[in-house]
């Protein structure tokens, strides 16, 4: 993969080649190790990077942690927003970053952080948008139960048939963007929930980027968050909304 040679890690004047953005809400006890392992990452890198903790609603130390690694690291940044949602999070986490690449990571850092490489080397070759996938050829999953994986198809089965064919795993944590794509996209972003990946993929498509879908190893977390059939339900009519948003143009 081709790098440009001005980004280094003491360029302090540059804009970071890139941006790792961790939406982390309740995220104190898993936050701190996750932070440590990027800043690791970042240390062996020839470019210059930036961390954006969106801390969003807490009712924890998830702020008082992010922000005593940040005074200690130069490259990091909190922010912090009053409203729960992780879409919310991760949308003011790519307007507010200043990477050329911008890379989303859920805080259980359920990926190893060295896959970034696997993201970036497709993104050189012109690909805006580049998605971690549980499902691609090539995938492996650790420790998930069956009835969550069996579960995770079937609504992927949902997605695909009604908003985003061909995309076997539209919900993993981790995707990179190019800063041109995500500041388009997520500026038309309306949802501020678990469905906002849908969203933006579905307005890609709409606006012509391209999206590669790459295997990824991925290791189930037992503190998931998620909250399958209420959040599966919730999903289905944000589905149909953002149908009607296309149709009223409001992505175009």
């Amino acid at each position: 993969m081709n790098q440009p040679t001005s980004y280094n890690s003491t360029a302090l004047s540059e804009n970071p080649f890139l941006s790792i953005i961790i939406p982390a809400r309740n995220e104190e006890n898993r936050l701190p190790r996750t932070l440590e392992q990027v800043a690791g990452y970042l240390d062996a890198q020839a470019y210059r990077g930036e961390i954006l903790v969106v801390e969003n609603g807490s009712a924890d130390r998830t702020a008082e942690v992010a922000r005593d690694f940040a005074a200690s690291d130069d490259r990091a940044r909190v922010l912090s927003v009053s409203e729960p949602g992780k879409g919310r999070a991760v949308r003011e986490g790519m307007l507010a970053a200043v990477g050329t690449y911008r890379f989303m990571a859920d805080a259980d850092l359920s990926m190893p952080i060295g896959e970034i490489e696997n993201f970036l080397e497709p993104a050189a070759a012109g690909c805006e948008i580049v998605i971690g996938s549980r499902e691609a050829p090539g995938a492996v999953r650790f420790n998930e139960p069956e009835y969550r994986h069996l579960g995770g198809r079937a609504v992927n089965a949902m997605i695909r048939i009604l908003a985003l064919p061909g995309l076997q795993d539209t919900q993993c944590g981790f995707k990179l963007f190019h800063a041109g794509a995500a500041e388009d996209l997520f500026k038309k972003q309306t949802l501020t929930g678990w469905s906002f990946d849908i969203e933006i993929l579905y307005a890609a498509r709409l606006r012509g980027y391209r999206i590669l879908e790459l295997a990824i190893p991925w290791h189930y977390r037992h503190e998931s968050k998620v909250n399958p059939l209420p959040d599966t339900l919730k999903m289905f009519f944000d589905i149909l909304r953002i149908r009607r948003n296309a149709r009223a143009g409001v992505y175009d």
